[in-house]
């Protein structure tokens, strides 16, 4: 059966054949694809052997008759096969054995499709668009916490406002040359971004007595477009747009050199979005100087003077912009210094980060890094599967899931410290930790959108669009983050129950941290969506709000993260909303956020899921006693609002919380409505024949016409949920030579979901009265994803 290892039992001075190399040279001689001598292969002098004793082989090199495969005696078929079983050259990679048993084998996890971290090789550079320049310095900054709380800024009112005057009056000191905005979309990527010399883009220094800034941000995650010097010491600075885009210009992260000390400059952005900033009340932007970091290991701190948020006095009949100043002293001569919306967290950072816990023998063991898919640009998209190995296959199944995520927005960078601070405690020994791995499953999803955190978008990814409001989606080649991030979460539904779903963003208009949900209608389980934020701003008092969260589910949010999980049976479903300024609780009252705090806010997480698993379910009652009395109050004061008696004593709890509650005020989803780009594009060039124009498009049939080909291409859905609404993204282009329809169906949502908890009403206590809060661990109940399916999408993919 095994002639190889027959002739190696004979002659055990000569060498066995490659396995794989013999069975692909028969393989290929058998359908003559193969004419060379078998002495012409490497290790010809051993197969030439292996020939003459080989019945096998016949002298033409052709297989011989099946009979001469057949073994003489079962027990040369045995001992053949012990043999290959310690046989360093025949034995599979893929079988792992244990030492005290050698017939029973268990498979090898299977590699990654995709490169993952290893300490052998350096990391893969990002990706980046190939109309990208990329300066070759490697940009790295310090952790650091300021010892002193650094305090909003107090309006003086004699702030002022400098008037715009631009390159008419001023001289540009710094201007990227070219940069993808509306009309383009993104085609291929390679790592560093453009090929060829970097152009200098700055100034030229006429000498040591020139004291023009030298403005740079063609580094990962900057985004400064243009700077305009109007004065001496004072500059008018323009940010660039997300990528492929004219709109979303609120991060910002620049460098600059040739600084002078004692001197006051002052700082202009020119071309912000958005009416309302935190920047109003008291927020500071953040420096970083190179000097202080290698001198005296000081990192980044808030700074600024005379701070003004204010509306753009030059109208060119556009979409009007809001104006950022602030005046600052640098604190040395000749320094390199960096500005910053909020505390930068890059792809590189994460990657390093990942590694390191790669490379740990303890936490590898409990922490698996995947690649859950390559983004638009070829970046991959990293998923960690953190849990304790279980005993045995009937605990492994118990075990409840929990779902995190972070930076689906990319200038958002509070995510990625409260996801830090998350990681750094689950991946710790503390007892608490240990239990939390011992009793869910945690996939974590710690960079959502690589390729915007690469390049320096505030909030698309390289479609152009807003990632929060594609997740219904079935346009995998245009959202892959998306598309595979929701399809594993359907997986794992139906592996076990998903406990939680968090997202983690920032918020550029509200203090404080806070939660938005989603109002559960099924009355076993009402107001239960609410116990886990009021548990967490009782164990972050200081920090986290709830008075500011919100469960009210509005249309446009319809596509967000939270909505379609909490629509897949996810009844925990949030996103969590960091401020980029600071707290207006507690201790904490009137100062901004650092990262160490948000780092706690991760901590916190991790504290609060025990509170809300606790067997224990006294802190639970009590918080639903005490939900139930600020919405008794909340319902009150609003039918006083409106002039009418309302009797709280009878059936309140049927009111429905949506119409008491106002809409979340986060961004204007409008801004990322459509297509992706690349799609926009042809349909930009469509003629679509329509009786009134001003009727938006049915999304379930869309007539377009290929500007080449000039020939009508009709995109139909067959959708098997009827009563959730269509994405409007979510077409598919029939190919003129198929001439046939491609139907293709939209996932259908499980919306069942086994109870979770039973309560003890006995245990409520008075309501209004706050519950103290007796830690109690323990090991947990446990419990609760779906076959992926492919669609076929238009989309330029290209790797270089």
């Amino acid at each position: 059966m095994f002639p190889a290892l027959e002739t190696q039992l004979k002659q055990e001075t000569h060498r066995l054949p490659d396995p794989y190399e013999d069975f692909m040279y028969r393989h290929l001689q058998y359908y003559g694809y193969f004419k060379a001598q078998r002495g012409s292969l490497p290790n010809s002098a051993t197969n030439q052997h292996i020939q003459k004793n080989n019945p096998r082989y016949l002298l033409n090199g052709s297989l011989g008759e099946k009979d001469d495969l057949i073994p003489d005696t079962l027990q040369k078929e045995k001992l053949l096969y012990s043999h290959m079983l310690s046989s360093p050259r025949l034995r599979s990679r893929q079988l792992l054995y244990d030492e005290l048993d050698e017939v029973n084998p268990r498979l090898r996890e299977p590699r990654e499709l995709f490169s993952i971290l290893s300490t052998k090789r350096p990391l893969q550079g990002p990706r980046w668009p190939t109309e990208c320049e990329v300066i070759k310095e490697n940009i790295h900054h310090i952790e650091w916490a300021p010892p002193q709380p650094e305090y909003l800024y107090q309006p003086t009112g004699n702030e002022k406002l400098p008037e715009i005057v631009g390159e008419k009056k001023g001289t540009v000191v710094y201007q990227l040359d070219s940069v993808p905005t509306e009309g383009s979309y993104f085609t291929s990527s390679r790592v560093g971004g453009k090929r060829g010399i970097i152009k200098q883009l700055a100034v030229t220094l006429q000498g040591p007595e020139d004291n023009t800034l030298l403005f740079e941000s063609r580094f990962e995650s900057g985004n400064l477009q243009k700077a305009v010097r109007v004065d001496t010491y004072e500059y008018e600075l323009t940010l660039r747009t997300d990528l492929y885009t004219n709109k979303h210009t609120q991060w910002f992260y620049f460098r600059v050199q040739n600084t002078r000390k004692d001197t006051t400059y002052r700082f202009t952005i020119v071309n912000l979005l958005k009416p309302k900033s935190l920047y109003t009340v008291g927020m500071k932007p953040l420096l970083y100087s190179q000097f202080d970091a290698v001198t005296r290991n000081i990192g980044w701190r808030r700074e600024g003077n005379e701070i003004k948020y204010y509306k753009n006095n030059t109208d060119d009949g556009q979409q009007p912009f809001y104006c950022l100043t602030w005046t600052i002293q640098f604190p040395y001569d000749q320094d390199t210094c960096f500005f910053a919306h909020f505390y930068p967290y890059t792809y590189t950072d994460l990657q390093c980060y990942l590694l390191s816990v790669a490379n740990n023998p303890i936490q590898s063991q409990f922490c698996k890094l995947r690649t859950l898919c390559r983004s638009l640009a070829g970046n991959t998209v990293y998923l960690l599967t953190i849990t304790n190995p279980s005993q045995t296959p009937q605990e492994a199944a118990a075990k409840k899931a929990v779902v995190l995520s972070a930076r689906v927005h990319p200038g958002e960078s509070n995510g990625s410290w409260v996801m830090k601070g998350f990681l750094d405690f689950i991946l710790s020994n503390s007892p608490d930790a240990q239990l939390l791995r011992d009793i869910f499953v945690f996939k974590v999803l710690p960079m959502l959108n690589p390729d915007g955190v690469i390049v320096g978008n505030y909030r698309c990814s390289l479609a152009g669009r807003d990632l929060n409001r594609r997740y219904k989606t079935i346009l995998k080649e245009s959202f892959p983050c998306i598309w595979y991030t929701r399809n594993m979460i359907k997986r794992l539904r139906e592996e076990r129950e998903v406990l939680l779903y968090c997202d983690f963003h920032g918020h550029s208009r509200k203090n404080n941290i806070f939660l938005y949900g989603c109002n559960n209608k099924n009355h076993k389980y009402w107001l239960h969506e609410r116990v886990f934020p009021l548990m967490l701003s009782k164990n972050a008092p200081d920090k986290f709000s709830f008075h500011s969260c919100n469960f009210k589910v509005q249309k446009c949010k319809e596509g967000t993260g939270r909505v379609v999980m909490w629509r897949m049976g996810i009844l925990n479903s949030y996103t969590m909303e960091s401020t980029f300024g600071g707290s207006t609780l507690g201790s904490k009252k009137g100062t901004h956020f650092t990262t160490e705090d948000l780092k706690s806010l991760g901590y916190h997480v991790c504290d609060t899921l025990l509170d809300l698993c606790d067997p224990d379910q006294t802190k639970f009652t009590q918080c639903l006693a005490e939900l139930k009395e600020l919405l008794r109050q909340k319902i009150h004061k609003k039918f006083n609002k409106l002039g009418q008696d309302k009797d709280l004593e009878g059936s309140w709890s049927g009111i429905s919380l949506s119409d008491i509650e106002s809409s979340t005020s986060g961004s204007d989803s409008s801004l990322s409505d459509g297509l992706p780009v690349h799609l926009a594009n042809i349909a930009d060039e469509t003629n679509f024949n329509r009786r009134d124009k001003d009727t938006p498009l049915d999304s379930s049939m869309v007539t377009l016409i290929l500007p080449k080909n000039k020939e009508r291409i009709q995109t139909n859905f067959n959708r098997r949920d009827k009563d959730t609404p269509l994405d409007p993204s979510m077409t598919t282009l029939i190919l003129p030579k198929n001439k046939e329809k491609m139907q293709n169906k939209k996932p259908g949502f499980t919306v069942s979901r086994s109870p979770k908890r039973t309560m003890n009403s006995s245990q409520e206590p008075a309501p209004g009265v706050k519950p103290n809060w007796p830690r109690s661990r323990y090991p947990a109940t446990k419990r609760g994803c779906v076959a992926m399916a492919a669609y076929p999408s238009l989309h330029i993919y290209t790797y270089p």
